[in-house]
C-alpha cells in the first residue's frame, strides 16, 4: 500500500462489535444474533477514507496508491466507497488527481463509487470523468462553514440546491453530509435544532440519505442520542446516517449508540 497514512488502513467491522463488545459468538444464526442484540441484521457501511481520510495529509498520496487503496477497498467487499472530491486544487491539492483517480479505479459490479461535489462546476466536471453518484455538504456551523467553503451556511444551500436539481434532472442520486453535527472547533456545542435544520434542508432539496458527521470527533453517547432523536423527528431514519471520527476515542461508542436507535448506515 506504499505510503498511505495509518488512518484510512484501519476498518471497523460491525461483526467485530458484536463479537468483541457484546460478547456475541460465531455460529448464532443472523435471526436469532438480531434477537440476542437488539440490533438490525445489516449495517451499510460508506467508506470515505480516500477522500475524507487523504484530503487533509500535508504529503501528495501518489494518484497510484489511492487507485490501489480503492481497488483493495472493493475487494474487501465494501459496497460504497467514496472515490474522491471534485474540489478546486488551490483549496485542496491532495484532491487535483479527482479525475485520473475516479477513472483509474476498478469498477466493481454491485459497487457505488460517489464523489464529493461542492457546486454546479464540480459537479460537471465529475459528471464528464464518469461519476454516476456525488455527495454535497453543509456545515451545522456558521464559522464552520466560512473557514471550510469560504460562504455562509445559507450561500452554501443556495449552491447546492443548483448542484441537486442539476443531478435530479440527470437522474444521479445525491447524498448530504451535516459537518459539525456534534460540536465545531470555532463555536464549540452545537445545537440540535440547528443540526436539524440544515439535515431537514438537505433531504427536502432531494438528498437521499443525510449523513450526521461529527467532525472533530467530540461527540458522546449523551450527545449523539440527543443529536438524533431530535433529528429522527423530521427525516425518516431510513434516509439517516452517522460519520463518527475517533478524536478522542468515542467514535465506537457514539456508533453503537447509533445502531441502538436503529440507525444502519
Amino acid at each position: 500500500m506504499g505510503n498511505v497514512p495509518t488512518a484510512v488502513k484501519h476498518c471497523l467491522s460491525y461483526q467485530h462489535l458484536l463479537k468483541e463488545h457484546l460478547g456475541v459468538t460465531e455460529g448464532v444464526p443472523p435471526e436469532q444474533e438480531c434477537q440476542i442484540t437488539g440490533f438490525p441484521q445489516h449495517i451499510k457501511i460508506v467508506e470515505v477514507g480516500p477522500r475524507d481520510g487523504l484530503q487533509n495529509e500535508k504529503v501528495i498520496v501518489p494518484t497510484g496508491i489511492k487507485i490501489e487503496l480503492i481497488n483493495r477497498l472493493s475487494e474487501a467487499g465494501l459496497s460504497v466507497i467514496e472515490a474522491t472530491s471534485f474540489v478546486s486544487s488551490k483549496w485542496v491539492p491532495q484532491m487535483a488527481d479527482h479525475k485520473e483517480v475516479l477513472q483509474g479505479i476498478k469498477k466493481y459490479a454491485g459497487v457505488h463509487y460517489p464523489v464529493l461535489t461542492p457546486n454546479v462546476q464540480g459537479f460537471h466536471s465529475a459528471i464528464a470523468a464518469g461519476a454516476t453518484e456525488i455527495s454535497v455538504f453543509a456545515a451545522a456551523s456558521e464559522s464552520f462553514s466560512k473557514m471550510n467553503i469560504n460562504c455562509s451556511i445559507e450561500e452554501s444551500i443556495v449552491k447546492y440546491e443548483e448542484v441537486v436539481r442539476s443531478a435530479r434532472d440527470m437522474n444521479i442520486p445525491v447524498r448530504g453530509y451535516v459537518s459539525c453535527a456534534l460540536g465545531c472547533p470555532y463555536e464549540g456545542c452545537i445545537v440540535p435544532e440547528r443540526v436539524t435544520e440544515i439535515a431537514k434542508r438537505l433531504y427536502s432539496m432531494g438528498c437521499y440519505e443525510i449523513s450526521l458527521g461529527d467532525t472533530i470527533g467530540i461527540g458522546t453517547p449523551g450527545s449523539m442520542k440527543l443529536m438524533l432523536d431530535m433529528v429522527m423527528k423530521e427525516i425518516p431514519l431510513s434516509s439517516l446516517a452517522v460519520h463518527c471520527h475517533d478524536t478522542y476515542g468515542q467514535a465506537l461508542a457514539n456508533i453503537l449508540t447509533a445502531i441502538q436507535m436503529n440507525i444502519q448506515d
